[in-house]
């Protein structure tokens, strides 16, 4: 009964070795471009940009001639002496004109509002890019948690492959009175319970995977093999940051602004002219149709020195902007000074496990030569596949926690 419970195990963990081995791989660069495509807050800073365009051709259709027409009717009765002063409303007057302005002094004006409409349009963008960086860290980050798990099911099934293969062995021992029943037994829990891990990493690996496909905005659940990351650190670019670009913006919004005070103080002139028909009907209505042109012109004098305060306050933002700015770069510089330093101290940690790891398969090798003798405890046997296990783990997440302090250095590199 026992043989058959084993064959069938065989049976299940080469099935699922090989629907592994047939599944598609796919790599981190796929589902980064598939969460930019499937983005909507990314479509949405598109179309904002696209909305900027839109009011740039408004503002400069408003600093042409604008044309306008209009219409008016009155009638005052006068009922029994009772009514209005016809002196004043005539008892009746009609009008219907065509209007055309044209503000002679607003070519700066437009300028202004035009470069007003640019600086937007780079802040949108500036919101779009970070946007997609903070996307990206966050697949890849997923990424490497669910590249983790699936390393882990993989040695899983390598340890349960090894530990059955000396199961079996040890049985006929057992049988041939080298080995007691109880340590058969003792080496029958362990691998029973690494059968119970490698069914909880196979659910980590699904649930890992499914948050993948869920930030990406995949709704495949086709199993897949993930390929190694293979994140690299770049050179740091604090000079030319790209989260320094942010400030850069602010300025420009605030020099943007104190343009627009100065222009709102500048004399404004503006030409008119209108032709259709007005009349109150008193005297030859039919005669009434004609035209006219004028000029309007203005000159701020005295408004209690706003401007002088609206200076001051654009002051205080400037500086604000400044103390933000050179509080972010020591943030930035000291972020990135401990990044690379847990980097290069998880670094230096791979050879010591690597040597524990090959000391701890070499001793497994022994062991292995010496079961068959039945010169080893069983309990010994069993400690140095835990040794293995725990330097195994350990170099797996020494190799995580490596990929995801490079992922955080990339980002803040920028």
């Amino acid at each position: 009964m026992k043989l058959k419970l084993t064959c069938l195990v065989l049976c299940v963990f080469a099935s699922t070795a090989s629907k592994v081995a047939q599944a598609p791989s796919k790599n981190l660069a796929y589902y980064l471009k598939e969460a930019e495509s499937n983005s909507p807050l990314l479509k949405d800073f598109k179309n904002q940009q696209r909305a900027n365009g839109v009011d740039s051709l408004i503002v400069r259709a408003s600093g042409g001639p604008q044309v306008t027409g209009s219409a008016a009717g009155m009638y005052a009765p006068i009922i029994r002496g009772y009514g209005y002063d016809e002196v004043l409303t005539n008892g009746q007057a009609l009008e219907a004109l065509l209007n055309v302005n044209y503000d002679l002094l607003n070519k700066k004006r437009i300028n202004n509002q035009l470069e007003g409409i640019k600086i937007q349009s780079d802040s949108i963008k500036y919101a779009g890019q970070q946007s997609l960086f903070d996307l990206q860290r966050s697949i890849a980050d997923q990424y490497i948690v669910a590249y983790a798990s699936q390393q882990q099911v993989g040695f899983n099934l390598e340890v349960i492959s090894l530990l059955e293969q000396e199961e079996t062995l040890l049985k006929k021992l057992t049988r041939s009175n080298i080995y007691k029943q109880s340590e058969y037994l003792t080496f029958l829990v362990t691998l029973q319970q690494q059968q119970l891990a490698l069914k909880q990493a196979e659910l980590q690996f699904k649930n890992d995977y499914a948050t993948l496909n869920y930030l990406a905005g995949i709704t495949d659940t086709a199993q897949v093999v993930l390929a190694d990351p293979q994140l690299q650190t770049g050179v740091a670019t604090i000079a030319q940051s790209f989260f320094g670009k942010r400030f850069e913006i602010d300025s420009l919004k605030n020099s943007n602004q104190k343009n627009a005070i100065d222009l709102s103080y500048k004399p404004k002139l503006g030409v008119y002219a209108n032709g259709g028909y007005n009349s109150s009907f008193v005297l030859q209505p039919y005669k009434n149709f004609g035209a006219s042109v004028g000029f309007t012109f203005s000159v701020p004098i005295y408004d209690g020195h706003q401007k002088k305060m609206q200076y001051q306050k654009l002051n205080l933002s400037a500086k604000t902007i400044a103390d933000y700015r050179n509080f972010f770069t020591r943030q930035q510089q000291q972020q990135l000074n401990l990044i690379r330093q847990q980097l290069d101290q998880t670094d230096a940690l791979f050879p010591k496990i690597n040597e524990q790891i090959r000391f701890s398969k070499g001793l497994i090798d022994v062991d292995r030569k010496l079961m068959r003798t039945g010169d080893l405890k069983v309990a010994d046997f069993v400690i140095a596949i835990n040794n293995y296990l725990a330097a195994q783990n350990l170099l797996r997440q020494t190799n995580i926690n490596r990929l995801k302090l490079i992922n955080q250095f990339n980002y803040w590199n920028r």
